[in-house]
């Protein structure tokens, strides 16, 4: 987790991103650079939002979008720099019923899609800035969805780490208990594309957008 959010991003694609009771396989995430990126909010150096992209990796950016989106990103680079990854879309994997109590009767394959989408979808505030991620085991079981498509029609009704330390080469602690973030790795490699990011008007033909190659809960251009 602890590089640059151009390296960690393609790396995420297939992963289940859990917030509490629902988790979210990530189809579509963006790059962000930090200071040598002029769309990050890093890009001027600290401030009191972006604070936390320039603290160690494995936390959670949680920043309000034109007043109404959450928008979920994952800290990544090594402490004292900053980059981050927008999660961008996904496909709810677990605690559909809680998903549909906060998005309504939209299309399965909707109900994650876009960054404000997939916030709301996870339940994800404001005063989860800074909530530490924990990286669980690959193949660590997940409440199956009670939705097993993505293109289902829709529903009729319309900062802590916790657990034992078990450090890893990798530089990540892995935890036995479950905390409010988690995130589980995906089992194996997904195929997927790269292109422009989306909704930004500076640095905006950067190639620091991913997402998996075919899937329909791919929110950007295809």
């Amino acid at each position: 987790m602890s590089e640059p959010a151009d390296r960690v991003a393609p790396r995420l694609l297939g992963a289940t991103i859990m917030h509490g009771s629902v988790g979210v396989r990530l189809t579509e995430v963006e790059a962000y650079l930090g200071i040598d990126d002029p769309a990050s909010h890093a890009a001027r150096g600290p401030t009191p939002r972006s604070s936390v992209m320039f603290g160690p990796p494995g936390h959670m950016y949680v920043y309000l979008s034109y007043g109404i989106h959450r928008c979920v990103n994952v800290v990544c680079s090594p402490d004292g720099t900053a980059s981050a990854v927008l999660l961008r879309a996904g496909q709810i994997v677990c605690g559909v019923d809680e998903v549909r109590s906060r998005r309504g009767a939209v299309p399965a394959r909707r109900l994650a899609s876009g960054p404000g989408n997939l916030g709301s979808a996870l339940g994800a505030d404001l005063t989860d800035w800074g909530a530490a991620l924990t990286v669980c085991a690959m193949g660590s079981p997940i409440e199956p969805a009670t939705e097993g498509l993505v293109n289902d029609p829709p529903h009729p009704d319309g900062h802590d780490r916790l657990g034992t330390d078990q450090s890893t080469p990798d530089g990540v602690t892995h935890h036995d208990c479950p905390p409010r973030w988690r995130l589980i790795p995906a089992s194996e490699p997904v195929r997927y594309r790269t292109g422009p990011r989306v909704g930004i008007s500076r640095n905006a033909d950067a190639p620091l957008r991913f997402w998996i190659d075919g899937d329909p809960t791919v929110s950007g251009r295809r």
